[in-house]
């Protein structure tokens, strides 16, 4: 049995949830949390997303079928609770998802966090001009380092459709860096 299939027995089985859960916090949360980092873009939004999202994962993880590995399936809800929370925060200031990404870019400047310098500003710039599936694809392949396999898991897309994105991504950023 892999670990993650014995984590998994152990999650859900009443009297060893909470500490495979801590188990699970262990091993995930700070890929989680740069994922997460990586769409919203703010240290504090990030912690909210990723607390929320491991609040999901603790109460359905009885109605996780197994069908993708767990890593994967956390992954989409931690993208899925991302999205939904720039949407939110969008509809709350009424402004586009467009305006939330240049706000949140804006603030990097000033997040004590942020341990960036210009270039790496002016690429996030870059990013924030794609659309929503380009971000994460980029997102995903570059700062994660993620498998197109994987990122086929998580965003239920073919790989042929990733990379194909992902080209078009770095091009698109190429050509904005180039031009700004």
């Amino acid at each position: 049995m892999t670990d993650e299939a014995q984590l998994l027995v152990q999650l859900k089985s009443e009297t060893h949830k909470d500490q495979a859960f801590k188990a699970l916090l262990a091993l995930y949360k700070e890929r989680l949390y740069w994922h997460i980092r990586n769409i919203v873009k703010s240290h504090d939004d990030a912690n909210d997303v990723l607390q929320n999202m491991f609040i999901k994962v603790y109460k359905n993880i009885n109605n996780f079928k197994g069908d993708s590995k767990l890593f994967s399936w956390m992954y989409r809800i931690a993208t899925n609770e991302s999205i939904t929370f720039i949407n939110k925060k969008a509809k709350r200031l009424q402004i586009s998802n467009e305006e939330v990404q240049n706000l949140a870019i804006l603030n990097l400047k000033s997040d004590v966090y942020f341990e960036g310098d210009t270039i790496q500003l002016k690429l996030q710039e870059a990013i924030a001009t794609l659309p929503e599936k380009q971000q994460l694809v980029f997102n995903m392949k570059y700062f994660e380092d993620l498998k197109y396999k994987d990122m086929s898991e998580i965003l239920e897309t073919s790989e042929g459709a990733l990379k194909a994105s992902y080209h078009i991504a770095v091009k698109k950023i190429e050509t904005y860096l180039t031009n700004n």
